[in-house]
């Protein structure tokens, strides 16, 4: 080695660290080096040390960048014998072991490995005696003599080698050098001193190995004897069946002989197009030829089972009184009426047309307004049976199409299984969260629903098991879904959309009343005798304890005043707890949602608007501030993007109307606009903020006060035209709820109006507008004039905090 580095713990060389690769001194080996750290390493020892390299092992073959933490502390100074470069960077090359090493330290470069070694001898002296030594030889013959007669196909010349050794440093290379021994046991040989000691551990390997080896072979005689009494069964059930047919008495001996009469008589009885009894016949015939116990036949036997459990032309009798299933519907649920028509005009049909097929229908709405319960109610009102599919999160087609019974653990699909859980042909069947499949590599789960949904097809729909058509038509389908966006395009055509909105105040009083507060004094095993909550108890929870489109909160409020009451009957042996607004902050805590603050005094720049939001409508007073500047408009509130352009066109339109209500014509170039949406922390957007916008200006340019009393409502144009707005219901009764007399909505919305509560059309007046004119008439509390000047809004009141849902306006 004429480069070698001799310092004072060692000498530095090149290292190639190793995995799952142990060279012993004297030992030649083929290895391929493929990091290119290893492979500059195994270069600079060709270049530079005579081909000497310092192998040493990695304790974990899976670290890519070792330390020398990661390496174990003894390791093998090996010559290059040969080099063989291959595609990729890999070398392959071949070394042997020259003397064992101890590693001292490990020096990583930025492009190769060094190391400081110590030399250490290949076998220091024995501490034990000749005889002992020479009883530890004999031992590891007689240990790789048993080894060699169970490891199969052991080469005569390794065996003569190790029987015919001189010595102990021979007879351990013969052994350590040609038996395939584990990772860590090679590297404890390694490390061991003297070649007695070696043997010694040795000796411990070859026991464990020969155990090993022992256990395969035993393993392995039981398997083969199982595969020749399956053969042997197999000829003898054989031999059978052919004297059975030289004797006319049948294909099976006895056991079997009834299972197979029963299918056949099962595949008789049933109501099913011969095209399939003769499918089902042929996988008789198939099953009556094999081994009952062959696997085949077990899978055969299943198919069996699944397609004869199948309702083939077993069909319910629908009901078809309308007032029954009316009473059902309404005893069941309050409010939702297109639902309930929709159901009722279903059942008028069926009685002129028995035979009508293809209904689908889709229920969209937030969570918790009823959508599942509705479809029980439905299967109920027409005394089908009933079965839900949950499709939240199927993303694979075969959930819907099923696997093929070729596959090990094959089974249909959820429909198909829907089916045989209702035990019916005609039941309503609720597929619940459509919108929320997804898919992936997988298929298309959606994709697979076309053909269930799809009145044209889904008569001879085939599920991957059951390989023939099953007819799904007579199927009353009923799909459920939070939102219409992520379901497909093409999907959404074959289903008749019907939503459901969120519940207004006095639809959840009702329901609360009539529905919730039963089930949860029966849940809880109270009786109305016991617990009692006031109307205005209800009112409380509903707005001060829920903020939501359906009544599970609410369901949960009046549950935990239910535990509270039993609570308290149980401690202060009382016989009966009532609940008001006046107390239930005492056991709820105090009031979570604070009612809209609206501003009853008739005011300068400061509008009532309504907004639409997931829970419910709310009110959106807008505030307007005049200020000398140089015609800066700023907005604030988190509005979108739709609301800044309406802010926009509200200015341009008091500059065309400014004459008219004695505005300054250079308002916009002289005065800064601050307009601003209280809560600003809530996201606000939508165009229907226009008219309340408009209002505002006007007001505060002009000095006009607006009615505090009124709300409104309204898209705008540049020509003053109002325009059709979304969500009236629920807009109309939070103006109730905040105390409003007067509504201000779009001409075009007159119609929305048969969906407006009828509590909240007795009680507010209705101003219907064609143009920002109507608005302003009756909106302004005073008719406008010329002399008037702008002057500043009056301090605004602080507006209450209420919850964060998104407000569209």
């Amino acid at each position: 080695m004429d480069k070698q580095i001799e310092i004072k713990n060692g000498t530095v060389m090149p290292m190639i660290p190793t995995r799952d690769l142990v060279v012993f001194p004297g030992m030649s080996v083929n290895f391929d080096v493929g990091r290119e750290m290893s492979v500059q390493s195994l270069q600079n020892a060709r270049n530079d040390f005579s081909g000497d390299v310092f192998l040493c092992a990695q304790k974990d073959v899976n670290v890519e960048s070792p330390e020398k933490s990661d390496m174990y502390k003894v390791g093998t100074v090996a010559n290059i014998r040969q080099v063989i470069k291959s595609p990729g960077g890999v070398c392959r090359c071949m070394v042997r072991g020259v003397r064992k090493a101890k590693l001292v330290d490990m020096i990583v470069h930025d492009d190769c490995y060094e190391a400081v070694i110590k030399p250490m001898p290949n076998y220091s002296k024995d501490k034990l005696y000749a005889h002992e030594l020479d009883a530890v030889e004999r031992e590891v013959r007689k240990a790789f003599e048993e080894y060699s007669q169970l490891m199969p196909k052991m080469p005569q010349e390794i065996y003569n080698a190790v029987m015919g050794s001189k010595s102990a440093e021979d007879l351990f290379e013969a052994v350590a050098f040609n038996v395939p021994l584990a990772f860590n046991d090679r590297q404890s040989l390694l490390e061991s001193p003297s070649a007695g000691e070696k043997l010694v551990l040795l000796m411990t390997i070859l026991a464990r190995e020969i155990d090993v080896l022992s256990l395969e072979r035993d393993i392995h005689e039981q398997v083969q004897n199982q595969i020749e009494d399956n053969q042997r069964e197999y000829y003898i059930r054989e031999q059978i069946k052919a004297l059975q047919n030289e004797l006319g008495e049948g294909s099976l001996d006895g056991s079997d002989e009834g299972e197979i009469q029963r299918y056949y008589e099962k595949i008789t009885e049933m109501q099913a197009s011969d095209e399939i009894k003769e499918k089902l016949n042929e996988e008789v015939k198939r099953l009556s030829r094999m081994a009952g116990s062959s696997a085949e036949a077990v899978v055969i036997r299943g198919y069996l089972d699944t397609v004869l459990g199948l309702p083939w032309g077993v069909y319910t009798k629908d009901t078809t009184d309308i007032k029954k299933a009316q009473n059902v519907l309404d005893k069941d649920h309050y409010g939702l009426k297109r639902v309930k028509e929709r159901i009722l005009e279903n059942l008028a049909v069926r009685q002129l047309t028995p035979d009508i097929k293809g209904q689908i229908i889709c229920l969209v709405g937030p969570p918790g307004v009823g959508k599942t319960s509705v479809a029980k109610s439905v299967a109920r009102a027409l005394d089908k049976k009933f079965v839900r599919v949950s499709l939240g999160g199927v993303r694979d087609e075969s959930d819907i199409r099923g696997h093929r019974k070729t596959y090990i653990g094959a089974m249909p699909g959820r429909i198909i299984n829907g089916m045989k859980i209702a035990g019916s042909s005609n039941p309503v069947m609720l597929l619940d969260e459509i919108d929320k499949m997804s898919n992936d590599f997988r298929g298309d789960p959606s994709a697979a629903m076309l053909e269930v949904l799809d009145s044209e097809q889904n008569n001879a729909f085939r599920d991957h098991y059951l390989e023939v058509p099953y007819d799904l038509s007579d199927v009353l389908f009923i799909t459920t879904a939070n939102t219409l966006d992520t379901v497909a395009g093409p999907l959404r055509d074959r289903m008749e959309i019907i939503e459901l909105s969120s519940y207004t105040r006095e639809e959840k009083f009702n329901i609360a009343k009539k529905h919730l507060l039963k089930k949860q004094l029966e849940k809880h095993g109270l009786t109305s005798s016991m617990m009692r909550i006031t109307n205005d108890g209800l009112y409380m929870l509903i707005d001060g304890y829920t903020r939501e489109a359906g009544v599970r909160t609410l369901e949960r409020n009046i549950g935990s005043l239910c535990r509270k009451a039993a609570k308290e009957i149980i401690e202060k042996d009382v016989s009966k707890v009532t609940f008001s607004a006046k107390n239930i902050p005492d056991y709820l805590g105090h009031i979570k949602f604070l009612d809209d603050d609206a501003d009853k005094e008739d005011r300068v720049g400061y509008v009532n608007g309504m907004a639409w939001t997931s829970v419910g409508g709310v009110l959106l007073p807008l505030e307007v501030l005049v200020m000398d500047g140089k015609g800066a408009l700023e907005l604030t509130g988190s509005l979108g993007d739709v609301m800044k352009e309406s802010a926009r066109i509200a200015v341009s339109y008091c500059r065309s109307i400014a004459d008219e209500y004695g505005i300054q014509k250079d308002f916009h170039e002289k005065k800064d606009l601050h307009i601003h949406a209280p809560e600003g922390a809530v996201p606000k957007d939508g165009p229907s903020a226009g008219v309340t916008m408009i209002t505002a200006l006007v007001s505060a340019l002009s000095g006009i006060k607006v009615r505090g009393d009124l709300a409104m409502t309204g898209e705008i144009t540049l020509t003053g035209r109002v325009l059709p707005i979304g969500g009236l219901r629920e807009k109309t009764m939070a103006a109730y709820k905040a105390g409003m007399k007067t509504v201000v909505v779009p001409e075009k919305n007159r119609g929305d109006l048969d969906e407006v509560e009828d509590i909240v059309k007795e009680n507010v007046e209705f101003v219907f507008a064609k143009t920002i004119d109507d608005v302003l008439r009756a909106a302004l509390v005073k008719p406008p004039q010329a002399e008037v000047m702008p002057e500043m809004m009056p301090e605004v009141l602080p507006v209450k905090r209420r919850g964060r849902a998104r407000k569209t306006v």
